[in-house]
This record gives C-alpha cells, structure tokens and sequence, in this order.
C-alpha cells in the first residue's frame, strides 16, 4: 500500500514538471538552470580546496549536467521568447547550433562521468563541460 502511495506521488510529481515545462518553459529553465548553478559551484569547491573532494558528489555534478541537457531539449519553444528570461532570441535564429551545442554539452557531461576517479580526472573533465557550458552562454545567454 505505501509503495503504491510513493508511485503515485512520483507519477504525480513528475506530471507537474511536465506541466510547469508546458506551460511555463521560462520557469522550468530557471529551475534546472539554479540547479546547474549549484552544481557548479559544488565542482568549483572541490577543485579550488574549499571543500574536500568526493568522488559521489563529482559523479553528481556531472549527472545533474547531463540531465539538464537532455531536460532542456523541449524548454525553448517559439512561445518562450520573451519574457523574464535570460535567453538570447539567437537561440530560436540559430535553433540548430543550440541544439547540437546543448546535447555536446550532454554527450561530454556523460562522457566524463565515467572517466572521473580522483580530484585531477575531475579537473579535466570540468574543464572539457565547462568548455560546452560556456560555449552555449557565451553565444545564447544576455549578460546578467
């Protein structure tokens, strides 16, 4: 019975998401955008010694980066141009490159998980996303 009742509220849960990225694509890019922040600065943490290295949390950071490439697929639709976004209208005049740059970022996030061991594996496959990360803001997000 509790199983059915924990199923039943991640069915529903998910729903929402999918309605909120529906109905509101700015909102859910906002909200995977925070959470690529967070994962970002847990990296940038570990890299620069102001917290220890972990190797579950590393392996975290990258899943997060993936997710949110493959999440942020279906976020960019005509409709969500404008509005209170940071998204620059050459996402949707060069919807192509954003799609190959957004799903490189992906494959590479993916890519590293598995290559990532220790602290210096984990320098140089940040610096190999970081690459595709900035790739995508420096082309396709206003400066904030």
């Amino acid at each position: 019975m509790i199983r059915h009742i924990v199923l039943a509220s991640a069915i529903a849960a998910l729903g929402a998401t999918a309605v909120l990225a529906q109905s509101d694509p700015i909102s859910a890019r906002k909200e995977l955008m925070k959470e690529n922040g967070a994962q970002s600065r847990i990296a940038r943490e570990m890299i620069t010694g102001k917290q220890s290295f972990d190797l579950a949390k590393a392996k975290k950071v990258l899943a997060t980066f993936a997710a949110v490439s493959e999440k942020s697929k279906t976020l960019y639709p005509d409709h969500s141009k404008s509005g209170d976004t940071a998204a620059l209208p050459a996402i949707w005049e060069n919807k192509a490159d954003f799609d190959a740059k957004l799903a490189e970022f992906g494959t590479s996030a993916k890519a590293a998980e598995s290559k990532v061991t220790d602290l210096d594996s984990f320098k140089d496959a940040m610096s190999d996303v970081g690459k595709d990360c900035g790739g995508c803001h420096r082309t396709y997000r206003k400066k904030t």
